[in-house]
C-alpha cells in the first residue's frame, strides 16, 4: 500500500480531479474543503441521531456531498470530460428527495419562537453545526462563477435546500 503522505503538496499546491495542480487556497479547493467540513459535521450529527430513518437520510446526504465534491474538484477546462464520465453526479432526483424531506418535516408543525439559540441538546447542536457549515459551503459555492468556474444550477439549489433541511431538523431535535 502506498503512503498517504505523497509529499506532492509540500510546496502549497494540490491536485484537481484530472491532475491539474492549483494552490491550496484556490477558490475551488476552498469550496471542496468547506463541503468536506460539512460532510464531517453531518457525520457528527448522524452519530448523535437517535432515529435510524434520519441517520439513513443524513448518510444519503453525505454520499451526495461526495459526488458534489468530485464535481467541484474538476477544473473548468475538464467539465465536459467530467459530465461524460461515469462519476455519480447530483441530479434533479436528488433535489426532489431533499425537497420532499423538507416538506415532510414542515408537515410536523414544528414550533419555534423566532431564530434558534443552538444547544438545547447534543443532537440539535450537532445539526446546527452542520447547518452553519452548509451555509459556509454555500457561500464558497456561489463565489465560484466569479472565479471562472461554472456550477450547475441543481448543485446550488440542492445545497440551499439541504441547509434548510438541517435547520428544520435542528428545530425538531429541540422539541
Amino acid at each position: 500500500m502506498s503512503s498517504i503522505a505523497t509529499r506532492t503538496g509540500d510546496e502549497g499546491t494540490t491536485g484537481l480531479l484530472y491532475g491539474q495542480r492549483v494552490p491550496k487556497d484556490h477558490p475551488q479547493i476552498e469550496a471542496v474543503g468547506a463541503f468536506d467540513e460539512l460532510n464531517a459535521s453531518i457525520g457528527f450529527a448522524k452519530a448523535t441521531c437517535p432515529d435510524a430513518t434520519l441517520r439513513t437520510e443524513l448518510e444519503h446526504i453525505q454520499k451526495d456531498l461526495i459526488n458534489l465534491m468530485g464535481e467541484l474538484a474538476c477544473a473548468e477546462a475538464d467539465t465536459a470530460r467530467y459530465a461524460g464520465s461515469k462519476f455519480p453526479k447530483l441530479t434533479d432526483k436528488d433535489l426532489a428527495r431533499i425537497d420532499a424531506a423538507v416538506v415532510a418535516v414542515e408537515a410536523q408543525n414544528i414550533k419555534f419562537d423566532g431564530w434558534a439559540t443552538p444547544g438545547a441538546n447534543l443532537h440539535a447542536a450537532a445539526l446546527d453545526l452542520a447547518r452553519s457549515a452548509a451555509r459556509r459551503a454555500e457561500r464558497r459555492l456561489v463565489g465560484l462563477p466569479a472565479q471562472g468556474r461554472t456550477v450547475r444550477p441543481v448543485i446550488g439549489r440542492y445545497v440551499n435546500r439541504m441547509s434548510d433541511f438541517l435547520w428544520l431538523l435542528a428545530r425538531k431535535a429541540e422539541m
